[in-house]
């Protein structure tokens, strides 16, 4: 147990997650905070743009502690996540002991001087006065997968050329995934989870008006009820939450207070991200905007 948040509550917590702009539902808010109060990594599976990346940059914002993160891609490997050696030093290193004729010296190359720390051995060091986000982690491989679960599983990463890096203290972990491969049940023990799907309508209107107090509520309403409808249609990407504050920031910046057929089909590439979707709800527009 973690004893910083032994007295944090379910309402508490969405409390100050709203006061920084971040509207959390309490299947959500709970699943956070046993994360925080148990010390476990939280995976966060989801559609594209629900909110994921967003909750934590937010509760590092709340809890006043740096964000580190580590954005995931199909090849990283350990040496991206966690640690590279500045080969470029250690030659200028050599050519210097070469040229004074020292000896000896060059056990030291690979010493911590000549050390590049990524974010998974950034995080390890910095404890908890960080919030590590491990972004689309479904986008790596497998073998990837498998070193985090030695990070996850005891927060502690092994340099051959140095030895265990161990953390002093647990950082707060998220992790996300857009589900585009099914993770391992190895990984997926190790975290606690829930799935982030679209907001009910109300919700995302509430999301819209936080985000963006200089829209109208007739213009949130009507973008919100459409990107609703969007998702209806056999598209290819739906839009999410991001989308839909996108859609309105857009609509807001051409002067619009109501959303027409012609300020949707305007602004229809704010919120729809595919070319063949574009076609499919240009056409259907009316259909959109009913």
């Amino acid at each position: 147990m973690n004893p910083l948040f032994d007295t944090l509550t379910v309402p508490a917590l969405t409390d100050q997650l709203r006061a920084e702009g971040y509207i959390a539902d309490r299947g959500l808010a709970t699943a956070l905070l046993l994360s925080l109060k148990l010390g476990k990594p939280l995976l966060l599976e989801g559609e594209v743009g629900v909110g994921k990346t967003e909750l934590a940059k937010t509760l590092a914002t709340m809890l006043g502690r740096d964000l580190i993160r580590l954005q995931c891609y199909e090849g990283i490997d350990i040496h991206q996540a966690m640690y590279e050696w500045d080969y470029a030093r250690q030659m200028l290193h050599i050519r210097a002991l070469s040229a004074t004729g020292t000896s000896g010296a060059e056990d030291d190359l690979f010493s911590p001087r000549f050390l590049l720390e990524r974010p998974l051995l950034q995080a390890l060091k910095a404890g908890d006065r960080c919030v590590l986000l491990i972004d689309e982690i479904d986008r790596a491989d497998d073998e990837f997968e498998a070193f985090l679960l030695e990070l996850l599983g005891d927060f502690q990463a092994t340099i051959p050329e140095i030895g265990t890096v161990r953390a002093d203290t647990r950082p707060i972990v998220i992790l996300t995934s857009n589900r585009t491969r099914e993770l391992h049940d190895a990984l997926k023990r190790r975290c606690l989870y829930t799935w982030i799907g679209f907001p009910e309508p109300e919700r995302e209107f509430a999301i819209v008006q936080e985000r963006l107090p200089e829209v109208g509520a007739v213009l949130a309403a009507q973008v919100v009820a459409a990107v609703n409808r969007l998702r209806d249609m056999d598209l290819e990407k739906l839009p999410g939450v991001a989308e839909t504050i996108d859609w309105a920031q857009s609509l807001s910046a051409l002067g619009a207070d109501s959303l027409t057929e012609e300020a949707a089909l305007d602004t229809l590439g704010a919120v729809v991200k595919d070319r063949d979707d574009l076609e499919f709800t240009s056409k259907s527009i009316q259909d959109v905007v009913a």
